[in-house]
C-alpha cells in the first residue's frame, strides 16, 4: 500500500515489536487483529524477509508506481528520437534492476555492483535494438493504414520491455540457479537449499514481469489514440500530456497489485518435487521459500 512509504522509523519499530510479542505470546491485552494485520503489512512492505534490512524507498513495491510512472510516461511518448529512446530505456532498466535486486531472494551469495551495471547496459541494448527493429519493420509495412500504423508503433515498447524484464530477472538472480535457495518447514526452520525451488521462484517472478507491463504499455496507447481524435483535445493540445500521464498512472496503479498477486512472495512447493536430500531432511510434505518480488 502507498501509505507504507511514509511510515516513520518509530512506527516501524513498534510494528516489528508488536509482531515479535505476538510470536512469543506476550502481547499486551487489548491488541486487536486489525492492529496485528496493519503491523504485518508495514513490516512486509519495508523489511526484506531474508536480510531483515530496510528496502530503500524507491525500490519497494509500494514505491514502484510513484517512482516508475514518470519513466512509463516517457517510454510511451510518441515521436521519440534515438537519444531519448536510449535515455528512457536506461532509466527503465536501471529502475527495474534495482527493484529486482532489492526484492530478490537473499539467502545465498550476493552479486557485485559491477555485474549489476553490466546487466543494465546489456538489457538497454536489447530493448533498444528490439524497439528500433520493430519500428523499422512497421514503417516498411506499406499496406497498413496510417492510424493502424500509429497504434502499432505505440505498442512497440511492450515486447521490448517485456523481453528485457525477463532477462532482467534471470540475469540478476542467476546465482540462485547455481547455488539454490533456502526452503523452510512449517516452523520456519531451514531444511535445505534447493535449485529446483530457485527455478520456480525465478520463473514465477519473470512471469509477473511480463504481466505487469502488458496493460501499462497496451492500454494507454489505445486509449490515447481514441482521445486524441476528440474535437476538444484537438483544440487544446496542451492537455494531451497531463491526460496521457493520468492514464498511465491509473493503468500502472491497477496492474501492479494484479501482477504481484499472481504468486505469493512466500510460496510453497511439495517436497516430492524437490531434491531427494530435502525430503530426507524434513517430515513435511510442503516447504516454503521466498519467491522474491
Amino acid at each position: 500500500a502507498l501509505h507504507t512509504l511514509f511510515v516513520s522509523e518509530k512506527r516501524l519499530k513498534e510494528s516489528i515489536k508488536l509482531l515479535d510479542d505476538y510470536k512469543h505470546n506476550s502481547l499486551t491485552p487489548g491488541v486487536t487483529d486489525c492492529q496485528l494485520w496493519e503491523a504485518q503489512k508495514i513490516k512486509q512492505a519495508i523489511i526484506h524477509p531474508d536480510t531483515g534490512e530496510k528496502i530503500f524507498m524507491p525500490f519497494r513495491m509500494s514505491g514502484y508506481v510513484p517512482f516508475g510512472t514518470p519513466i512509463v510516461i516517457g517510454l510511451l511518448l510518441p515521436n521519440q528520437t534515438v537519444v531519448s529512446t536510449i535515455i528512457w530505456q536506461w532509466l527503465n532498466q536501471s529502475h527495474n534492476a534495482c527493484v529486482n535486486y532489492a526484492n530478490r531472494n537473499a539467502t545465498k551469495i550476493d552479486i557485485s555492483h559491477t555485474f549489476i551495471l553490466f546487466q543494465v547496459c546489456s538489457r538497454i541494448c536489447l530493448c533498444f535494438f528490439l524497439q528500433v527493429g520493430l519500428n523499422v519493420l512497421i514503417k516498411k509495412a506499406n499496406k497498413l493504414k496510417p492510424t493502424t500504423r500509429m497504434i502499432i508503433q505505440r505498442l512497440v515498447p511492450f515486447p521490448a520491455v517485456a523481453s528485457a524484464n525477463i532477462c532482467n530477472v534471470g540475469l540478476m538472480r542467476h546465482v540462485e540457479l547455481s547455488e539454490g535457495i533456502d526452503v523452510m518447514d512449517n516452523n520456519g526452520n531451514v531444511v535445505g537449499s534447493s535449485k529446483i525451488a530457485a527455478k520456480h521462484a525465478i520463473m514465477e517472478t519473470a512471469f509477473t514481469r511480463v504481466v505487469l507491463p502488458m496493460p501499462i504499455f497496451v492500454l494507454p496507447p489505445i486509449i490515447m489514440s481514441y482521445l486524441e481524435r476528440l474535437h476538444f483535445l484537438q483544440k487544446h493540445r496542451r492537455l494531451l500530456l497531463p491526460i496521457h500521464s493520468m492514464v498511465c498512472l491509473v493503468t500502472f496503479a491497477l496492474s501492479l497489485p494484479v501482477a504481484i498477486s499472481l504468486f505469493p512472495q512466500m510460496s510453497q512447493i511439495e517436497v516430492s518435487r524437490l531434491e531427494p536430500e530435502i525430503a530426507l531432511a524434513s517430515d513435511c510434505k510442503v516447504v516454503t521459500y521466498n519467491k522474491g518480488l
